[in-house]
């Protein structure tokens, strides 16, 4: 994933919503398989991250400066928020190839086969911005498991 063009494309797109942003407000972290969650938010930032598996998008998510335990832990726990990649690879795992985890077994199974790109904003950009590059990654790269079927 070419992180650094991503965050130039954005910077266009957010000009064109009237937000001045520079490429040093957008922090990009590389957790690279197997890796750890992230063990807080930063104090003061934001955050959109991706979930890939392979040359696969599983997931874009987004945090809010109050949204702690989506950023670190809801989508390793199937049972622990209604949309999360750990569900849905219980549910749908098959079409990458990681059919029949146990629900026990997805938070495991993402820490060791995925990697997760951060992408940190500070929270002076506003949720606005955050909500706008969700769904620029969300259109650019196009993750399998994206909100709930119904809205697929």
């Amino acid at each position: 994933m070419d992180t650094a063009g991503l965050v130039r494309e954005f910077i266009q797109v957010a000009a064109l919503a009237g937000a001045r942003l520079r490429e040093s407000d957008i922090q990009v972290e590389v957790l690279r398989a197997p890796h750890q969650p992230p063990s807080r938010l930063p104090a003061g930032r934001m955050a959109v991250y991706v979930f890939t598996y392979g040359s696969s998008v599983l997931k874009v998510g987004k945090a809010g400066p109050n949204s702690g335990a989506r950023y670190t832990s809801q989508h390793y726990n199937p049972n622990s928020a209604r949309s999360n990649l750990a569900a849905s690879l219980g549910k749908a795992g098959g079409a990458i190839g990681a059919s029949g985890l146990a629900p026990d077994a997805a938070g495991s199974w993402i820490r060791e086969n995925t990697d997760r790109v951060n992408f940190l904003l500070g929270i002076e950009c506003g949720v606005p911005i955050l909500k706008l590059l969700e769904a620029f990654l969300q259109c650019k790269l196009q993750p399998r498991f994206e909100g709930f079927a119904s809205q697929r």
